[in-house]
């Protein structure tokens, strides 16, 4: 799922989800299109977000309760069903540290199925995860097997025509470096110039790397590209300093920091980029049917949240803060037709 899932087509659809994937191989997947294990709040209105992480994400434990005037909008038949069923692609493998088996080998956690619960509890509904594959999580979506996604999906013209969105992070891509390094990339493509950066090859993020290394060449300096047959081999030339940099899904690189921090070779985020490129700041979405009526009701408990401070408290406990946006918004603008 690269595109970060950072994918945009079936490879740059989501944004993190594929080239995260190959940091998560190891992980066993919840069976099936079926019912995932899962967590829900606990009876004091508790939500405990960074359970069974592996030690990616700090559980924290959040106060969430239902707020009458948001679960008010919701469709009568959501209401009454008194659940939200929500839908995450992670079959086969998960792609920490958005979605995965956590460490009891059956309960699904990540970020994504943290956030539904959070989500669920401000509606006052019961969260039900089914876990899917990328493909069938939208055919669940169109058969109403799930009410709602939040599985990484990048907001996109070409999704509108049949989903409605409400968005709640930034779909970013990051600069990975050695945590010893002072190099920054500061939002600025010519503090590359004499780097040597690794990416994947046919990702969206090789395109935009890509097309940096053309403008530095037309300066006259040089950008050098590496490419490694898997991430071992990234992360082997960037302890050795083969290469300075990775430029990857920024949720990937989120996971392997934790997962490097007890290590003699450290990493740490050096910048992030939009995965839409200059243009456009890329936004991950729920996802719901298109005039189901949940966007507006996702979009303002995802508001709630986001004023009541345990949105942040979310995004921090996954390492994920960089990702953070200002408000959550129904059908903000995605990307373009000719690049969705």
């Amino acid at each position: 799922m690269s595109v970060h899932f950072t994918r945009r087509s079936l490879i740059r659809g989501i944004t993190a989800a594929t080239a995260v994937a190959t940091l998560a191989t190891g992980l066993a997947a919840c069976g099936g299109n079926s019912d995932a294990a899962t967590t829900t709040a606990a009876a004091d209105g508790t939500v405990t977000v960074g359970q069974l992480s592996n030690g990616a994400a700090k559980q924290t434990g959040l106060k969430v309760s239902e707020v009458k005037s948001i679960s008010a909008e919701l469709p009568k038949s959501v209401k009454s069903s008194g659940k939200l069923e929500i839908g995450i692609g992670a079959l086969p493998a998960g792609f920490a540290p958005l979605a995965y088996v956590g460490s009891d080998q059956k309960t699904l956690t990540g970020a994504e199925p943290d956030f539904g619960r959070l989500v669920a509890a401000v509606l006052g509904l019961k969260p039900e995860l089914k876990n899917f594959t990328w493909e069938n999580l939208f055919v669940g979506i169109d058969s109403g097997k799930v009410n709602v996604a939040f599985s990484n999906v990048t907001d996109t013209e070409e999704r509108k025509k049949k989903y409605e969105f409400a968005s709640y992070r930034k779909d970013n891509l990051g600069f990975e470096v050695l945590k010893a390094g002072k190099w920054n990339f500061d939002g600025n493509y010519e503090n590359l110039a004499g780097k040597t950066v690794s990416v994947g090859a046919g990702t969206n993020q090789e395109k935009i790397l890509l097309e940096w290394k053309k403008k530095l060449e037309s300066e006259g300096k040089k950008l050098t590209v590496k490419y490694y047959p898997d991430r071992n081999g990234t992360y082997l030339a960037l302890n050795s300093g083969k290469i300075d940099s990775f430029f990857g899904p920024n949720p990937g690189i989120a996971y392997h920091i934790t997962q490097s921090a007890g290590t003699p070779n450290p990493t740490r985020n050096a910048g992030t980029y939009s995965g839409a490129g200059a243009s456009l700041q890329g936004l991950i979405a729920a996802t719901a049917k298109k005039d189901s009526g949940l966007a507006k009701p996702l979009a303002d408990a995802i508001n709630y949240l986001i004023k009541n401070g345990q949105y942040a408290k979310w995004l921090a406990a996954w390492n994920l803060s960089n990702e953070a946006v200002a408000k959550s918004e129904v059908n903000p603008p995605g990307l373009p037709l000719d690049n969705s």
